[in-house]
C-alpha cells in the first residue's frame, strides 16, 4: 500500500497548514490513521490518530485546540489540520495506516507499533 502524504511547506508562527494523505489501498488503512512527527535527533511523536469505526479522534497534548486530525472515508483520505503553528512544530511528519483491526477507541493507539504503513514525510517549517 502507498500512503501519498501532501506536500508540507514553510510557514510563519500563527499560520495554519493543512496536511493530507491517501491511501492506495483500503484493505490498508480501513481500521485507522494518524499523525506521528519527528526532528533530528529525537524519536518520532504520536500527533493525532482517527479510528475510521467509530470515528473516534485522540491527540498528543500539544495538538489538542490547535490541530484537528479529519477523514474521508471514500476517499481513503486522512487530513491534518494545523492552526496557530509555532516554531516548536516544525518537524518531519508522517502519514502512518493501520491494517489490523482495532477494538478499542483512538486514545488506544497512540504508538508507532499500533500502525503497520508509513508515508514518506512531509517537511513542515514554521520559521519567521
Amino acid at each position: 500500500v502507498q500512503l501519498v502524504q501532501s506536500r508540507g511547506g514553510l510557514v510563519q508562527p500563527g499560520d495554519s497548514l493543512t496536511l493530507s494523505c491517501a491511501a492506495s489501498d483500503r484493505a490498508y488503512s480501513r481500521h485507522a490513521m494518524g499523525w506521528f512527527r519527528q526532528v533530528p535527533g529525537k524519536e518520532r511523536e504520536f500527533v493525532a490518530t482517527l479510528v475510521w469505526r467509530d470515528d473516534s479522534t485522540s491527540y498528543a497534548d500539544f495538538a489538542k485546540g490547535r490541530f484537528t486530525i479529519s477523514g474521508d472515508n471514500a476517499k481513503n483520505t486522512v487530513y491534518l489540520q494545523m492552526n496557530s503553528l509555532k516554531f516548536e512544530d516544525t518537524a518531519v511528519y508522517y502519514c502512518a495506516a493501520r491494517s489490523r483491526p482495532t477494538y478499542y477507541s483512538a486514545t488506544d493507539y497512540g504508538a508507532q507499533s499500533d500502525y503497520d504503513y508509513w508515508g514518506q514525510g512531509t517537511q513542515v517549517t514554521v520559521a519567521s
